[in-house]
């Protein structure tokens, strides 16, 4: 079973950001990013499936109705879909709230029908508290299983696997411990990251030499506020990659609850921030000179997850040089979860029904390889005030919105956090590399400004 080609039953799709909060605060729009999964209202393509779908605000009916447009029967559609808000927008996480709402927890039963899947965005006690309330299991890796997420298990992990990794320790805590692996690593410079650090928001570069030039990503941190965090959740540290270029692919991958570990996609990852190093975007796929490299990384890292026993879909990241015998691919973390660049894949392959070839690392439509560039931050102070529904017409007469007959254009989505904050994402998708980067350049400028 996948969550992207589902044939029959119930997808309860739970979005809350059951994530470290003092991280998530930091994120322009961050209850909106629940609506980062609405891509899964396409799966309402196939008449035997029903999507259940929770919020902690109300989703704007022209964002269910834009992504209902996508499909051939909205009106069908729409009959097979739940909406349930609990109208309780500034507190998080939504999973924990909603435990407290037996009024909710009823009606959510009550809308369950046939086989169901709970499928949440990132797995924590939470979740599994729900699904075995509803008595529904979860497309997702147990939390006995969630070390392997952390950084240090993904050091383990890659390990077992044979994939290569930059020099570094896991599981530290301390700051003698600190101290230490930053003294026995090479170079001028270390990075040090939480272990459930996300977005690139938990990582600091750290100068042997002058630690006055600590480099942190996350605005207002601090030595004493980093390390606090280090002694609560552990770290890893790793010699800094100084070699130039340095690239930044990922893969996403799922293992099926049969098992099965199949390598989805890989990408580019556009980052940005302090550091460089905080998620913005992606491109698909990852470039020719190291995607065969960093799918077979892949697939050998699922193939030891799926032997733990982790279900569902997962992220890996990774570093790509030049090296004297091509390109290397070093693995950099695993996160075992939804991530950034699984609503991109999931609005690319549910609007052109393409599959993923995994000998060529490409998207086919038939035999068109489809590609695309996507963006989580796109801002603009034009865009503040503006609905959902205003930006989603201006795009149509624009000429920006999706083509369904050549199967390209745009999928937008971060929708809600357009009235308060001006910010939207879209996925731009192309018959090649140089239309989906012109159409998403051509979207960016008309939409965000120059």
């Amino acid at each position: 079973m996948s969550i992207f080609e589902p044939s029959e039953g119930t997808l309860v799709v739970v979005p809350s950001l059951s994530l470290p909060q003092d991280e998530l605060r930091r994120i322009t729009g961050a209850r909106s990013y629940e609506e980062r999964l609405l891509f899964l209202l396409l799966t309402l393509r196939e008449p035997g499936v029903k999507v259940v779908y929770l919020s902690s605000a109300p989703v704007d009916p022209e964002i269910v109705d834009y992504y209902l447009g996508f499909l051939p029967d909205p009106d069908d559609a729409a009959k097979r879909l739940t909406l349930i808000s609990l109208d309780e927008p500034w507190s998080q996480p939504l999973t924990r709230n909603l435990l407290d709402r037996p009024d909710a927890i009823e009606r959510l039963r009550s809308a369950i029908d046939g086989d169901a899947w709970l499928v949440p965005f990132v797995l924590s006690e939470l979740e599994e508290q729900l699904a075995s309330s509803l008595n529904v299991p979860l497309y997702g890796p147990a939390t006995s299983l969630s070390y392997y997420g952390s950084k240090s298990g993904a050091r383990e992990v890659g390990h077992e696997a044979g994939v290569p990794m930059a020099r570094g320790f896991g599981d530290v805590r301390t700051e003698l411990q600190i101290e230490e692996a930053i003294e026995a690593l090479p170079g001028e410079r270390v990075i040090v990251k939480l272990n459930d650090g996300y977005s690139g928001l938990g990582n600091v570069i750290v100068p042997k030499t002058d630690r006055a030039m600590t480099s942190f990503s996350a605005a207002g941190e601090s030595w004493g506020s980093f390390t606090a965090k280090i002694r609560d959740r552990g770290a890893v540290v790793e010699e800094y990659i100084e070699h130039r270029p340095l690239y930044y692919p990922s893969a996403l991958a799922q293992i099926t609850p049969g098992g099965q570990a199949q390598v989805l996609a890989t990408h580019d990852q556009v980052l940005g921030g302090p550091n460089g190093q905080v998620y913005q975007g992606c491109t698909f796929p990852a470039a020719p000179e190291y995607r065969a490299e960093v799918g077979s990384s892949a697939r050998r890292i699922a193939e030891v997850l799926a032997g733990r026993g982790v279900v569902g879909l997962f992220g890996m990241d990774f570093f790509a040089l030049k090296a004297d015998a091509g390109y290397a691919a070093l693995l950099c973390e695993i996160n075992l979860r939804i991530g950034g660049t699984t609503h991109p894949f999931g609005a690319a392959v549910l609007t052109t029904g393409a599959t993923y070839d995994e000998a060529t690392g490409h998207l086919m439509s038939g035999n068109q390889p489809k590609f695309y560039t996507a963006t989580d931050n796109c801002a603009s102070s034009c865009l503040r005030g503006r609905t959902p529904g205003e930006v989603m017409r201006t795009a149509e007469r624009l000429g920006i919105g999706f083509d369904a007959n050549r199967r390209t254009g745009n999928v937008f989505h971060l929708l809600g956090a357009l009235p308060e904050h001006g910010k939207l994402g879209f996925t731009s998708i192309g018959d090649s590399r140089e239309e989906a980067d012109e159409l998403h350049a051509l979207t960016r400028r008309l939409l965000c400004g120059p």
